[in-house]
């Protein structure tokens, strides 16, 4: 008989403990939290040679991972719906990122992505996978790379694998890379901070 695995607390159950009373409210307040620091993130541009990039799939993966896989796919599931309705929370200007035709346009794939990243990575800390920089960042990879097969897959309808690998892929490898790292020093770093990781 196959033992059960313990589930170990997200960051956001260890700073915000849920209750019977205050469950709703808390999955409330964090979703809108992290809807907003998507949205802020979409907005955010780093400029690197030849495409910038913005912030966004760090602040995906790293809500999955804080808010476990409930919490964390629902919060982006949130955001996606927030653009859906036409509020401009994708990427591009401040007052453009807005829509439903963007779900189904070039980048759908990559927004279907992120809600399915964040529920991955948020299944893989609550096994405590956010606990050391190594575990950490091999989920924020596996994160990453189902955005990319998602993102990929449905660009490679709109446009072609070739063109499809060369403007959805390529000039994102090093920038994700550099996210990835910092989310993956970010997480055990926070457990260390507030006396709860391992060691």
């Amino acid at each position: 008989m196959q033992a059960v695995q313990t589930l170990q607390p997200t960051l956001a159950s260890a700073l915000w403990p849920s209750s019977t009373k205050s469950g709703a409210l808390r999955a409330a307040v964090l979703m809108v939290m992290g809807t907003v620091a998507l949205w802020l993130s979409s907005k955010i541009q780093v400029p690197l040679i030849p495409v910038p990039i913005t912030m966004q799939t760090l602040v995906v993966l790293v809500i999955g991972v804080a808010y476990g896989w409930k919490l964390g796919g629902a919060t982006v599931l949130l955001y996606l719906a927030e653009g859906a309705v036409g509020l401009p929370v994708f990427a591009g200007t401040w007052s453009e990122g807005g829509g439903v035709q963007l779900l189904y346009g070039p980048t759908g794939g990559y927004l279907v992505g992120f809600a399915v990243a964040a529920a991955i990575c948020g299944a893989l800390a609550e096994r405590g996978w956010d606990r050391s920089l190594l575990k950490a960042g091999a989920a924020m990879v596996i994160g990453n790379l189902v955005i990319y097969a998602l993102g990929l897959t449905w660009l490679a309808i709109q446009i072609g694998l070739s063109d499809a690998l060369k403007y959805g892929l390529v000039p994102f490898l090093v920038g994700d890379a550099l996210k990835i790292l910092l989310g993956a020093c970010l997480l055990p770093a926070t457990w260390r901070l507030i006396g709860r990781g391992k060691n």
